[in-house]
């Protein structure tokens, strides 16, 4: 079956072939529309009787192996521009699945290319895109290589058919400078023709959010988490960088972390883990947000994961005990390659009274899912 861009009957004959847990993410839009989706997100030269959303080369589908009616992420993209990250975190949930050493994708400028040209060409309604979820796209590769410059450029020459764009990074000072904020600023405005510009006029919404991930106060601290990452004041003086400048910004205090007193009067030491997030601490960077009219602020639990290409850290499997010390018995929640707390103690150890110091400071928080899911 050979198709094209107005094919319109094979962009449906290979929707009916959709895997049905993705169909919720379909189910809303026009036959034309669902045609232009499937041929753009399914392998088109696929025998299987039911398909996946596997085919695009860079710009891909947020997350390709999600159950749309578990997690609802609907249509939106996710370019990752680098493989691996050099940041190094501890706790970072991609070490399930993401190669230690960072390096460059092959022939990255070409396939971007090729699917750009491929949602003009299948018209293709406007989504979210998201830099990166799994690697930062502005860690130490980006100085040299300017990948990630090059892809918001192209964003910029195809933005009638992106809705948010968002950038998550640990290390947001490259943004302040002028190459970026220039086209930080052109990806902020929406053209004239854009289906979606009159929304978010009258909700008084951004079409364009950095998401800066500052998860502790203290700069030891960061650095034992956080051994790649660049400086708690970097990226802090980075961010206010970006507001002098109108870039919106959004603060990920993410993740939080189990903190002192421990169930039972145990503390961290006893853990051989340092007490990382005091409530001060956690305080100090809510009013840092209220203070530079962040967007707002998102969280998330940390997640204890198993390393795909590498043994497990000790500092984790003692974060691990931590936990198994918290849930006194409760057996962990093991999901998607980690270990959990349950909802229950984590929203009463380590969640609740974090979102309390943001309500006392008028911020709203969210958490990672729910802001994934309410970015338009």
């Amino acid at each position: 079956m050979k198709l094209f861009g107005n094919d319109i009957e094979g962009g449906l004959e290979l929707y009916q072939r959709l895997n049905p847990k993705y169909a919720p993410a379909f189910e809303k839009f026009s036959n034309e529309d669902k045609a232009a989706l499937a041929l753009y997100f399914l392998p088109h030269s696929s025998k299987k009787d039911v398909l996946g959303v596997t085919r695009p080369r860079m710009i891909k589908w947020y997350c390709p192996f999600a159950d749309q009616k578990d997690f609802p992420s609907g249509h939106r993209y996710c370019i990752n521009v680098y493989t691996g990250c050099s940041h190094n975190c501890k706790y970072c949930y991609a070490q399930g699945y993401e190669p230690n050493e960072a390096k460059c994708k092959d022939n990255y400028k070409k396939k971007l290319l090729k699917d750009l040209s491929e949602i003009e060409d299948f018209n293709i309604p406007p989504a979210p895109l998201h830099l990166s979820n799994s690697t930062d796209p502005l860690q130490p590769l980006e100085l040299k290589q300017r990948l990630t410059l090059y892809t918001l450029e192209q964003v910029a020459r195809y933005r009638k058919y992106f809705t948010t764009v968002t950038i998550l990074t640990k290390n947001p000072t490259i943004l302040t400078e002028p190459a970026y904020l220039e086209i930080l600023t052109s990806i902020m405005q929406l053209p004239e023709s854009h289906p979606s510009k009159e929304m978010f006029i009258c909700k008084s919404l951004p079409a364009l959010r950095v998401e800066v991930s500052v998860a502790f106060q203290d700069e030891q601290n960061a650095s034992f988490y956080d051994p790649g990452a660049p400086t708690i004041a970097s990226r802090l003086s980075a961010i206010k960088t970006l507001r002098e400048n109108g870039i919106p910004v959004v603060l990920r205090i993410d993740p939080l972390l189990p903190r002192n007193p421990l169930p039972d009067g145990k503390s961290l030491k006893d853990f051989q883990l340092p007490d990382a997030q005091s409530l001060s601490e956690l305080e100090s960077l809510v009013s840092f947000a209220k203070k530079n009219q962040l967007l707002h602020i998102v969280y998330s639990v940390a997640k204890v994961v198993l390393p795909r290409y590498k043994p497990m850290l000790k500092s984790m499997d003692r974060l691990k005990q931590v936990y198994e010390h918290t849930a006194n018995g409760e057996k962990l929640v093991f999901r998607g390659g980690s270990w959990r707390l349950p909802d229950n103690l984590a929203q009463a150890h380590i969640t609740k009274p974090f979102v309390e110091i943001c309500n006392d400071y008028g911020m709203n928080a969210y958490f990672c899912k729910q802001n994934l899911i309410n970015t338009p």
